[in-house]
């Protein structure tokens, strides 16, 4: 079972990033410095050079071919992952892998090739057929690698990769799936079933090398433990719902038994929901939803969809796009993020970058490409695959949390509606309009007092970044987008 289908992360061939852990403090700006391309080095004597000869070998190949620029990326990652239903195992995949891709230039026209071929032979084709198709493509004058004066990459351990992901047999690994739905099956007699535990490792090793002399290299490591019990109440209806624990090291991920503690109580708190009535009142997002707010501020902000005119935010640079205590960030610096890494993906070293600071629409979030097209500087947010145009990724995007506990925020609610889930899509990017349906919690006299379902929350997304009117100190990283508990007032609540 992939944590893909029950949390908040994004999975890219043999790389998991987690993306919803805070780990340590920001990197400080006199920790970190920045290393011309002829400086860069591997740091960790673990990590093997055949993949950099590979690298730097395809762009020298690619530039004898002709190419006014040259880049290749190489990947080798490992994965485990099992899913146990009701103490029997259901899957078991194990897996290795390594692919490599280029992308090459002839002056403005560009073509990009890959391959899991590395014989001579098989590089030798991936390279002649990225030459030969970069003569016919059509001319982009904003193509092109950056400068060799943005490329660089962050020093120092950024606590990104660990062994231990691996260090258990294979035996243990599943145990560790199965004891976490076992924590959750014996939790309550109402637990009826199981859709399983799980548990995932996977390790990975990136290089990029370019034609302005560029080599770096990075590993990652990730592990996580899950739980999704099905619960049964006495008239027969089910509810189901989850929890993991996802870490770097397996030193700092959850018990089990905890995991499956808690989706078991998540579980048997939405058992008796029902429909709530239309009105307009004050909505708690819980922070496994409320990342879903970030994630259409990071639309509307992403190059791609501003130089396209397809983002609400478009030309909005400068302007109070919400209120006084909205402050985004994203940073890709700090130590043990799931969305840290030394450089992004064109070589440029990553960055802390102020989004939105006291409501303030201050940075879009840009790659080379969506830099020039909007006459800006890139931002370190470049992401890609071994082929295509570089697209647009987030570090540690994250809001930040303000003073109040959660249980706070709720006390001061007389009805409202405490959201745990969403469902569906219901957002246009370029107008704002929001509708998505929901679950969670209706909340009375402060406290949650029973389960809601099939209902909508209706509004605005210009109007929604105005009317969150305050924000909980729950911060926590479980993946590269993260927010803590926020009230947001004037959506509405569609029901009965």
């Amino acid at each position: 079972m992939s944590i893909a289908k029950r949390g908040s992360c994004v999975v890219e061939g043999p790389w998991v990033f987690i993306g919803p852990l805070h780990l340590d403090a920001d990197v400080s700006a006199h920790e970190i410095s920045i290393m011309s391309s002829t400086q860069i080095e591997t740091r960790n004597p673990k990590i093997e050079t055949d993949l950099r000869n590979i690298a730097q070998d395809i762009v020298r190949r690619a530039m004898s071919g002709g190419a006014t620029a040259a880049e290749c990326v190489v990947r080798e990652g490992d994965e485990f992952s099992t899913l146990v239903r009701l103490g029997q195992v259901e899957t078991l995949k194990e897996s290795g892998s390594k692919s490599i891709g280029v992308r090459v230039f002839f002056g403005q026209r560009a073509a990009s090739t890959y391959s899991s071929d590395f014989s001579s032979s098989g590089l030798d084709r991936m390279v002649s057929s990225a030459l030969t198709l970069a003569k016919i493509t059509s001319e982009d004058p904003f193509g092109g690698i950056p400068e060799a004066s943005l490329l660089g990459s962050l020093t120092g351990d950024l606590d990104l990769f660990y062994q231990d992901v691996y260090s258990l047999p294979g035996g243990d690994r599943i145990e560790y799936a199965r004891r976490a739905e076992k924590a959750a099956l014996d939790f309550d007699p109402r637990i009826k079933n199981s859709e399983g535990g799980s548990f995932d490792a996977a390790t990975g090793h990136k290089v990029l090398a370019n034609s302005h002399g560029f080599v770096g290299e990075y590993r990652r490591s990730y592990c996580s433990v899950a739980a999704v019990p099905i619960a049964q109440s006495e008239s027969g209806a089910m509810q189901r719902d989850y929890w993991y624990s996802v870490a770097r090291t397996l030193s700092k991920l959850d018990a089990p038994e905890k995991v499956g503690k808690i989706a078991a109580e998540r579980t048997l708190r939405r058992l008796g929901a029902r429909k709530a009535k239309t009105a307009q009142v004050p909505i708690i997002f819980d922070p496994m939803v409320s990342t879903s707010i970030l994630e259409h501020i990071f639309e509307g902000v992403n190059g791609d969809s501003v130089y396209r005119g397809a983002s609400f935010l478009a030309g909005k640079l400068g302007q109070k796009i919400a209120g006084d205590n909205v402050n985004i960030i994203d940073d890709g610096t700090i130590r043990g993020g799931f969305g840290t890494s030394p450089f992004d993906g064109e070589g440029v070293p990553t960055r802390r970058t102020v989004v939105i600071e006291n409501g303030v629409l201050k940075s879009y979030l840009l790659n080379t490409y969506t830099a020039k097209k909007l006459g800006l500087q890139t931002t370190g947010n470049a992401s890609r695959g071994l082929a295509g145009t570089p697209g647009i990724g987030p570090g540690n995007y994250f809001l930040q949390q303000g003073t109040k506990s959660p249980k706070e925020l709720i006390l001061g609610i007389k009805e409202g509606l405490y959201v745990t889930e969403f469902l569906g899509q219901g957002v246009n990017l370029v107008t704002g309009d929001y509708s998505r349906g929901a679950s969670g919690m209706w909340i009375s006299g402060g406290e949650l007092a029973y389960p809601v379902e099939e209902i909508t929350v209706a509004g605005n997304l210009k109007e929604l970044f105005f009317s969150i009117s305050e924000i909980a100190n729950d911060l926590e990283f479980r993946g590269s987008v993260a927010a803590p508990t926020i009230r947001v007032d004037g959506l509405t609540v569609g029901g009965e």
